[in-house]
């Protein structure tokens, strides 16, 4: 026959195991649950940072604003398409004409960006010009080069 004092000791380490079980189980899954939403969480961070950084490269990108001069210039993208395009001249012929490459006339077209106020002036001196005086200026800037 088993010793009391050995049972007692066995029933009241099986207690103890079933009861920091217990303890410990509620902990385990809480831990779980904060493990989980930190885990959403960083996503969402990574997420944010990702929108920052790219809306910061945009206004980055976009020249500061016009000085008070200029605000009477208008701007559209539109507009300048039309008006290169009612000239007969290419991006890059355009581009010679005003002083700038052929990729910022495509990007002002596209919108992705804006012309400085010098370039706006010029832009508006060209408004006003048929064909054949948009042709004699590009010659012009052609063979000063």
């Amino acid at each position: 026959m088993p010793n009391i004092g050995t049972l007692l000791r066995q029933e009241i380490a099986r207690l103890s195991r079933r009861e920091a079980r217990g303890e410990v189980e509620a902990t385990r899954k809480a831990s779980h649950h904060y493990r989980k939403e930190i885990a959403e969480l960083k996503r969402k961070v990574t997420a944010v940072e990702r929108q920052v950084a790219l809306l910061s490269r945009r206004t980055l990108d976009r020249p500061a604003a016009a000085p008070a001069e200029d605000k009477a210039l208008r701007y559209s993208a539109k507009g300048l398409q039309s008006q290169r395009r009612r000239l007969g001249f290419s991006a890059a012929d355009y581009g010679r004409l005003l002083g700038v490459s052929a990729q910022s006339i495509y990007n002002w077209e596209q919108g992705e960006a804006v012309p400085r106020g010098e370039q706006l002036a010029k832009l508006a001196a060209l408004r006003d010009i048929g064909k054949r005086e948009a042709r004699a200026r590009l010659e012009q800037v052609t063979s000063e080069k």
